[in-house]
């Protein structure tokens, strides 16, 4: 019974290594910006959008002028629906991990100008409002 018990352990530990390297490891695509810096990204791309990836209710709590909403465990079925593998696509999450998984679903439809803004974007909400930024159904 021992035995047993540590190599449902070991596996358990083993699973616990991947799943957390998966997360940690930089996503292909993802560049970090300062929300200084994002007037001047949506400056040089003309079709630069805003994902919002978090819930609905956070969303309409507080969120950013001309963002798309989808939540995370949305965005891997209706990301067509608002967005292109063309768009520059600025991503908005409250945690690193929704961030990071956001930007692997996207990078596997074939999107390759991701970026994300360093820190709290509420922080930011201010100067992240005043981009002009294509919303979800514009051309």
């Amino acid at each position: 019974m021992n035995m047993v018990f540590r190599i449902l352990l070991s596996i358990v530990i083993a699973f616990s290594i991947v799943r957390f390297l998966r997360y940690a490891w930089p996503v292909r695509s993802l560049s970090y910006v300062e929300a200084r810096d994002v007037r001047e990204l949506a400056d040089q791309s003309l079709d630069m959008k805003m994902l919002d990836v978090r819930d609905a209710v956070d969303y309409e709590k507080d969120s950013i002028r001309g963002s798309i909403n989808i939540s995370i465990g949305r965005l891997a079925y209706v990301w067509q629906h608002c967005l292109s593998p063309e768009d520059s696509v600025l991503i908005l999450a409250d945690s690193y991990y929704k961030r990071n998984k956001a930007a692997r679903i996207l990078y596997k439809q074939g999107f390759r100008k991701l970026y994300a803004v360093n820190g709290d974007f509420l922080g930011s909400k201010r100067t992240l409002s005043d981009i002009s930024v294509k919303g979800c159904c514009e051309g």
